[in-house]
């Protein structure tokens, strides 16, 4: 339930309905209420409402009314039905009608919480699904997730240069998906039924590289026991993508930069050229203009390359699409891993979404597989997250000195046991704020909001150093 959420209780008798609401109060939760139907719909109209709690028989409409007005509100609330004995079978008519519960009056008050508690989660679940189905309906695009403006331009940017054949440079931080783009780029192209070949040139020793893109003869080298086309000859007639082409090495980067002009391709050691065609899109997520400056990069490649320029937007930039990300990998691993269907606590949820993933869309795909892995129910908690994540969303949320473990509230507490005693928790959050101030009593007793004798007996009663 958030702030504005409350549980509705219509029920005529005023005093009964007095006792609902303060039993449910208790229970911490906040309550209006409301005498008959008209009341209930004139509430419903202007409050947002998590709960109703309506007797089936009122003066003039009757419960089943009240149930049809929550039919037309978005979200829906919960609907439990209250019902006196003889009148089970209509009961049973409200549970048809969509109420998630019904209880015989006079009502069991423990009976009563924990059906309310039901509810409430259930509706929770709902929602939370609700939510998912919304943030998957985006779709994809070649693999690319997200309907941010950021992402829409994107999409329409690649589907305009696919359609030329000159060079492509794609840029971006680590992790934000250049290759998906320039797949993106080939499988939009005249050229999609063509191979698309890639290579990392980081990953290439620079003794293989020109044997990898050029190709070898027979007896080219030591070991070259046969010829070998290279790359450029296997993507004939498709796309080359050379992702990390800022690393490439400069003697290397001359030859490209004339088979980028005339098309020939002369295999290592042979003696004479192959014709190719070939679209190059390169891509790179460094700053390419000071590798220039530092001598690192050929100019003139770089202009040759940077016919069409991709810069892919980091995810910081696409915070619209967070939510549909963590489902579709949350849905992706729990599949791969034959997993039952994990969802997310309402913390860990909020944590997520408000993390600045320095690491991108691959950093964001990481946590999720850990947290899959690592959750050991179907409940993905704050817990099950890494401190990078959980020190952040402390941090978003003020909360001072929760990085020394501070009062041990559970996010997704599984049963009583996980829950502390108030003394533990006095303890744990007494010590937290003493690391804070590294030792200095007079600072803990300060932010405490008690005087330092108070704070040695506190200490000495929970067995802690008092020096």
């Amino acid at each position: 339930m958030t702030e504005a959420d409350v549980i509705l209780v219509v029920e005529d008798d005023s005093g009964y309905r007095q006792l609902l609401i303060e039993e449910l109060e208790d229970a911490g939760y906040a309550l209006t209420g409301a005498g008959d139907a008209a009341a209930a719909r004139a509430v419903l109209a202007h409050q947002s409402v998590a709960l109703v709690l309506s007797d089936l028989r009122l003066p003039g409409e009757d419960g089943l009314a009240v149930l049809q007005a929550t039919r037309a509100l978005t979200p829906r609330p919960g609907f439990i039905m209250l019902t006196g004995f003889g009148t089970i079978g209509q009961a049973v008519a409200a549970l048809k009608a969509g109420a998630d519960d019904f209880l015989t009056k006079p009502v069991d008050l423990e009976h009563l919480r924990l059906a309310v508690a039901r509810v409430l989660e259930n509706r929770q679940l709902q929602a939370e699904v609700a939510q998912y189905r919304e943030v998957l309906a985006g779709g994809e695009f070649h693999g690319m997730r997200g309907q941010s403006p950021a992402m829409r331009a994107l999409y329409d940017l690649i589907r305009r240069v696919a359609q030329s054949d000159s060079s492509v440079l794609i840029t971006g931080e680590s992790g934000t998906g250049k290759e998906l783009v320039a797949r993106a780029l080939h499988a939009e192209s005249p050229r999609a039924a063509a191979p698309f070949v890639a290579l990392n040139c980081a990953g290439i020793p620079e003794a293989l590289l020109e044997s990898e893109l050029l190709g070898h003869a027979a007896g080219a080298f030591s070991g070259a026991r046969g010829a070998r086309q290279g790359l450029f000859v296997e993507a004939d007639g498709g796309t080359l993508f050379l992702d990390e082409i800022a690393e490439m090495p400069p003697a290397m980067q001359t030859k490209l930069l004339r088979l980028l002009q005339d098309g020939q391709v002369r295999p290592v050691g042979a003696n004479s050229e192959i014709s190719t065609d070939v679209r190059i899109i390169a891509a790179t997520h460094r700053k390419i203009g000071e590798r220039i400056a530092e001598g690192q990069f050929r100019e003139d490649l770089f202009y040759r390359l940077e016919t069409f320029r991709i810069q892919v937007p980091p995810l910081r930039e696409r915070g619209e699409d967070i939510a549909a990300l963590l489902q579709h990998f949350l849905k992706a691993q729990t599949v791969a891993r034959e997993r039952p269907a994990r969802r997310f606590a309402p913390e860990a949820w909020r944590a997520l979404l408000g993390y600045g993933y320095p690491g991108n869309v691959r950093e964001l795909a990481s946590l999720v597989e850990r947290a899959v892995t690592l959750a050991p129910d179907a409940v993905i908690g704050l817990e099950d997250l890494p401190e990078r994540v959980r020190a952040e969303f402390r941090a978003q949320r003020g909360d001072q000195g929760s990085a020394h473990a501070g009062a041990p509230v559970p996010s997704a507490a599984r049963s009583d046991e996980d829950w502390h005693t108030l003394a533990e928790v006095e303890a744990r959050y007494i010590r937290s704020v003493l690391d804070w101030t590294e030792g200095n009593k007079q600072r803990a007793a300060k932010i405490l909001g008690i005087g330092r004798k108070t704070l040695y007996r506190k200490l000495d009663e929970q067995g802690q150093d008092v020096t």
